[in-house]
């Protein structure tokens, strides 16, 4: 099984690519999870025909993947701009790749909530977009500085349990909705 691992974050030392590279030491034999770059996705535009390198590349990447699992930071209680970007690229036809994808989402925050508010409207976004979103297991990291170490690593035990079970339910997601098809 192949996951697309997606962070909202383009800060070099950011805690939801972290996140994202903790969940790929935590994965089960015989699944794989590619992180790919947002950064060199353009603003969206309709008008760029055909689509630039950097989003086939995007679209070809979430068309191969069984699953997605989606890192999003909180700005301004929302989703960052390069996410949403990214998203609106994805959406276009023809053959949006998005549609009947099982997605996971979570995020990282530094405060106490953890990227409530965005999540909710990334949940939004990607039914509009026909994607199948997880409900359960939620996962909220909360205050980050403590939970990852100076280089990145995911270093509290609970909240890398929380990501494996969040794995695990997307994993199951996904292998039922190809049963259905």
């Amino acid at each position: 099984m192949k996951i697309l691992g997606i962070s909202g974050s383009l800060r070099k030392n950011s805690y939801n690519t972290a996140a994202l590279r903790a969940a790929q030491e935590l994965l089960p034999q015989g699944v794989t999870l590619e992180i790919f770059d947002l950064s060199p996705i353009p603003l969206y535009n309709e008008d760029i025909e055909p689509f630039p390198v950097a989003v086939q590349a995007l679209r070809e990447c979430i068309a191969a993947a069984d699953a997605l699992l989606i890192a999003t930071p909180e700005y301004n209680h929302s989703i960052s701009g390069v996410l949403k970007n990214a998203l609106d690229w994805a959406s276009c036809p023809p053959d949006p790749p998005c549609e009947d994808k099982p997605v996971a989402i979570f995020g990282v925050s530094t405060g106490r909530f953890g990227t409530l508010r965005a999540q909710l409207h990334l949940r939004e976004i990607c039914s509009a977009l026909e994607m199948l979103v997880l409900p359960k297991p939620e996962l909220f990291i909360t205050q980050a500085r403590e939970k990852f170490g100076a280089h990145g690593q995911l270093l509290d035990r609970e909240t890398r349990e929380r990501l494996r079970a969040l794995l695990e339910a997307l994993i199951a997601w996904a292998r039922l909705h190809a049963s259905r098809k």
